[in-house]
């Protein structure tokens, strides 16, 4: 249950203010069709964190227990500084979802793409090899994306806007930080 709810909490702090949560402001903006961009959004979410995960317990199970520690730890700590540094918006390029295929796909490609290589996809992968649970973490970093996002297509812009994204970003630094220096620790237990 650790994996699950350490995954939904990180996540769910780290996609505030993310870039693929202005995406979905965007596209709930664009489209006005909240449920299909929701709906579009999970089922992205799914795919690519189930995927994600799945390289993350592969890497586990390729890596000795020590190796592994250190990897982690220097991992999370470069998550906790990246998390610092505010996201771009999405490119226009990222943006431009076919509209022909209506919000549902349009969502869904966009948001698997855009989270590709993004912080939160890394989080799982990490999360994933630490706990060396698969479905845990992928169901965890899953709801936490969709905690971050729903309010962002429902609310929109006013809720945007009445969050500290610098307090945001801080939280999450130290989450990560934290998460860094216990996987150190344990590296160093196991020397």
């Amino acid at each position: 249950m650790e994996a699950f709810l350490v995954s939904l909490g990180t996540v769910a702090v780290a996609e505030i203010g993310d870039k693929t949560q202005l995406l979905a402001l965007i596209l709930a903006v664009r489209f006005r069709a909240p449920l299909a961009v929701v709906a579009g959004i999970f089922v992205a979410t799914v795919a690519n964190h189930a995927l994600a995960a799945l390289v993350g317990t592969l890497i586990a199970e390729w890596l000795t227990d020590l190796v592994l520690a250190w990897v982690l730890g220097l991992s999370f700590l470069a998550m906790g500084v990246w998390a610092l540094i505010p996201d771009a918006p999405p490119s226009e390029d990222e943006m431009k979802a076919p509209t022909r295929f209506g919000p549902f796909l349009a969502t869904t490609v966009a948001f698997f793409f855009v989270e590709m290589g993004d912080k939160t996809q890394i989080a799982t992968a990490a999360l994933a090899a630490h706990y060396q649970s698969l479905v845990l973490v992928a169901l965890g970093t899953t709801l936490g994306m969709m905690v971050a996002n729903v309010p962002a297509v429902y609310l929109g812009e006013a809720a945007a806007k009445r969050v500290p994204l610098r307090v945001v970003r801080a939280v999450t630094a130290a989450i990560f930080i934290v998460l860094g220096l216990a996987a150190i620790g344990g590296a160093l237990a196991y020397s």
